[in-house]
């Protein structure tokens, strides 16, 4: 397909987009918001009264300045949202945004009169900040080449998608006893890290082919690292939220509140042992069952219909590739650190970090600024770069973050000159099995099927 043809094809999204539904919960929160700055700023509310109301809406009060975090779920954002995050990090920032390693983005120099700018900023390209901190499942993660690997049982998307519009402003798991991570993968290999999250799932396989997770509970770093515990080897797809929400009704009734540092589920799991937590956690699901949480198979269909792939090249061949693998070192110890294989024929999954050699998470507009004009259609994902891991992993879905001539198909070549600017520093320093995606396309939640 030529690239001609990619800018007058139809425009898909390959990612969730807002419907009016969506559009109008956001726009809520940012009127909303405000007002309770505006509030705030004329004295009306006490910073101990404002807290709680800035936390809801991402934003942190740090030594010198407000920062906030912006939600990037399960890592995928189109151009026009990488465009929108550059003009919000030029106007409103210093110039920079720090990518974190759970697909968030952070900007640390944040004007309280000008926050809810930024808001109304995200919200005009399908972004929030809700649910970024405070106690409350916090933003949705999966394995950076979702979607495009090889390995892949399933595409673990359109799953963070569900769950992400089920536990977005839902009212019993809005003040948990500590914040709540979710991390997901449909691949063996675990680059999600989803054993260090409070609630892990893989998807797998039974004997017969049907599609599930193993879940796993009370993984997490910090002060107290522990490995997650797997107790469910095998749930079904159908049954997927009703069991989530089970583990979090059983850690909101037994999480210490009294205590922050022991307030995290992974100290629950500990005290109490998996094998306690996994019947009680079933005890809870059989009554759960009974109430109809589960999301219709036309609701399923629905959300994971947005995650189709797009029409690849199907002549797209290697010989191109090979002979630029050949004839340049320097380009072939790119692709041996950066590149991995694509499940689509002739297709390449590219590692592309933004930072300077030794820096952490955080790109300026002239790393950002690439990205976005290597991509001809305007919603098609395009990952960004992960924070102290520093790379950026790209889902390669035909031009998702290149023009053709760079990666398109393997078999139209990687031209040195097409490189983005320092990729000799970039082959020498980025690692996926270090990356992690991210990209976007947020929504709040929602009840239809309920």
């Amino acid at each position: 397909m030529s690239l001609a043809a990619l800018r007058t094809a139809p425009v898909q999204a390959h990612m969730y987009r807002y419907d009016d539904f969506d559009k109008a919960i956001v726009q809520t929160r940012v009127d909303e918001f405000r007002d309770q700055i505006a509030r705030r700023m004329a004295g009306e509310l006490t910073e101990d009264q404002f807290k709680p109301l800035r936390l809801m809406n991402g934003l942190y009060l740090q030594l010198h300045a407000y920062m906030l975090r912006v939600a990037i779920p399960y890592g995928t954002l189109s151009s026009a949202q990488v465009r929108q995050l550059a003009h919000i990090a030029r106007r409103y920032d210093k110039g920079y945004a720090h990518f974190t390693t759970r697909q968030n983005v952070q900007y640390n120099w944040i004007k309280l009169e000008e926050a809810g700018d930024i808001l109304q900023a995200l919200a005009d390209v399908e972004m929030h900040a809700i649910q970024t901190s405070g106690n409350c499942i916090r933003n949705i993660t999966t394995d950076q080449f979702a979607g495009a690997t090889t390995e892949e049982v399933a595409d673990p998307r359109p799953w963070a998608e569900l769950l992400r519009q089920y536990s977005t402003f839902h009212p019993e798991f809005s003040y948990l006893p500590r914040k709540f991570k979710v991390a997901m993968t449909g691949a063996p290999s675990d680059r999600a890290a989803i054993l260090f999250h409070d609630i892990g799932l893989r998807m797998v396989q039974d004997a017969g082919g049907q599609t599930g997770f193993e879940v796993y509970v009370g993984g997490g770093m910090g002060r107290t690292p522990i490995v997650g515990k797997l107790i469910k080897p095998f749930l079904p797809t159908a049954q997927f939220l009703s069991y989530v929400e089970a583990i979090m009704r059983v850690y909101n009734r037994y999480g210490r509140r009294d205590n922050i540092y022991k307030a995290r589920i992974k100290i629950l799991v500990h005290e109490i042992g998996a094998e306690e937590f996994s019947r009680q956690v079933d005890e809870e699901w059989q009554s759960i069952l009974k109430q109809g949480v589960d999301a219709p198979d036309a609701e399923i269909a629905r959300i994971a219909a947005f995650f189709a792939p797009p029409p690849f090249d199907a002549t797209a061949t290697d010989a191109a590739f090979e002979a630029a693998l050949a004839a340049e070192p320097a380009f072939a110890q790119w692709v041996q650190r950066n590149v991995a294989s694509h499940k689509a024929q002739g297709y390449r999954v590219a590692t592309i970090s933004l930072k300077p050699l030794n820096a952490d998470g955080t790109a300026g507009i002239p790393g950002m600024r690439p990205l976005t004009s290597w991509t001809p259609l305007p919603h098609w994902p395009m990952p960004v770069p992960s924070g102290k891991s520093a790379s950026l992993t790209s889902r390669t879905w035909c031009c998702r973050t290149s023009a053709p001539p760079i990666c398109r198909r393997s078999g139209a070549g990687w031209p040195r000159s097409a490189l983005p600017p320092r990729m000799s520093a970039w082959s020498r320093t980025s690692s996926p099995a270090r990356g992690w995606t991210i990209a976007a396309s947020p929504t709040p939640a929602r009840s239809r099927w309920r």
